[in-house]
């Protein structure tokens, strides 16, 4: 038995502790119009909780490599150093842009796994497709056109395809893929950013999402199957190579086939925890909830070792913590 699978029950609870912390720092300025000062906030805030967590943690998703970013980098040990040794994802503020201008479903995010648990990634674009739990095993594929996806989730679900609700980013880079599913006649819901919430809200019983595909951040994507780890559902993830410098990236990261598909599995594997809080208000998370002496937080957490899914309303009394958080 790995040192993470007999304490991963209390680490469910720190990281919603984590979540937390970055969640309330970030949407202090919702609305304020700098990205990148919620972002550094949510950095901030997220940082100073992880080290406080009992583990001898590595950050192997994180903020990029070390030139590029001061905290929550790539490598970074983070945690007190003693406990069992754990793999750390995190996206500190998923949707900084959301934030900035005061839009719906920003996140933060982070998952734990035993060492090795997570996908290592280049910081390129991945394909994405995810659908819910209960379907049968590669009902969808990313080698299949959206019609032919479409017409399989349909039957595995006994619906029909104008029954289906497919999510994805509102990005120019998708007008192709938006016209495709329209023609096969299913419904769309357009997320303005944050991929994680929307592969979240396709696994989701009561997301209101049948299918999530698109292109966005291939670290979103092992944040994704993290969350599909404990929530059930199926996920393929494959590299974009739009240029020399993407090819560089993957042979840099000893990766030798940069056209395999990735399964849930393959990004995020063994006992895996994952656990978002809302920023700002969404059709899965409510946003956090502010007044001066304190702050009422919605987050999820799920262990894959059990499925467990929990909601965890936090209310926060500023007064009683020092870190005002």
């Amino acid at each position: 038995m790995s040192d993470l699978s007999k304490v991963d029950r209390n680490l469910a609870m720190e990281a919603v502790r984590v979540t937390e912390a970055a969640a309330i720092a970030a949407v202090r300025l919702m609305g304020g119009g700098d990205e990148r000062a919620a972002d550094q906030a949510a950095v901030e805030a997220m940082h100073g909780a992880l080290n406080n967590m009992i583990m001898d943690g590595t950050v192997r998703i994180g903020e990029g490599v070390q030139s590029d970013a001061e905290k929550l980098f790539t490598g970074e040990r983070v945690g007190t150093g003693d406990g069992p040794k754990v793999d750390v994802a995190i996206v500190p503020l998923e949707g900084k842009s959301i934030v900035a201008r005061g839009g719906p479903n920003a996140l933060s995010v982070i998952a734990m796994a035993e060492q090795g648990g997570f996908l290592e990634v280049p910081d390129i674009y991945m394909d994405k497709l995810a659908v819910g739990a209960g379907l049968p095993d590669n009902i969808v594929d990313l080698d299949y056109s959206p019609e032919e996806n479409l017409k399989r989730l349909a039957e595995a679900k006994n619906c029909q395809v104008h029954d289906l609700v497919v999510c994805l980013l509102d990005r120019p880079r998708h007008a192709q893929l938006i016209a495709k599913i329209r023609d096969a006649g299913a419904r769309i819901r357009i997320i303005l950013d944050g991929d994680v919430s929307g592969v979240i809200q396709a696994a989701e019983r009561d997301g209101g999402v049948d299918m999530y595909c698109g292109t966005g951040g291939a670290s979103q994507g092992v944040l994704a199957a993290a969350a599909l780890r404990g929530l059930g559902g199926q996920m393929q993830g494959r590299f974009i190579i739009r240029n020399g410098a993407d090819a560089a990236a993957v042979k840099a990261m000893g990766i030798k086939d940069p056209d395999h598909k990735y399964a849930t599995k393959d990004m995020a594997f063994g006992h895996v925890t994952f656990a978002a809080t809302g920023v700002t208000y969404g059709a899965m998370l409510d946003g956090v909830r502010t007044a001066t002496t304190g702050a009422i937080t919605h987050s999820m957490v799920t262990r894959s070792q059990t499925g467990t899914l929990r909601y965890i309303k936090g209310h926060h009394d500023f007064a009683r913590r020092s870190d005002g958080g």
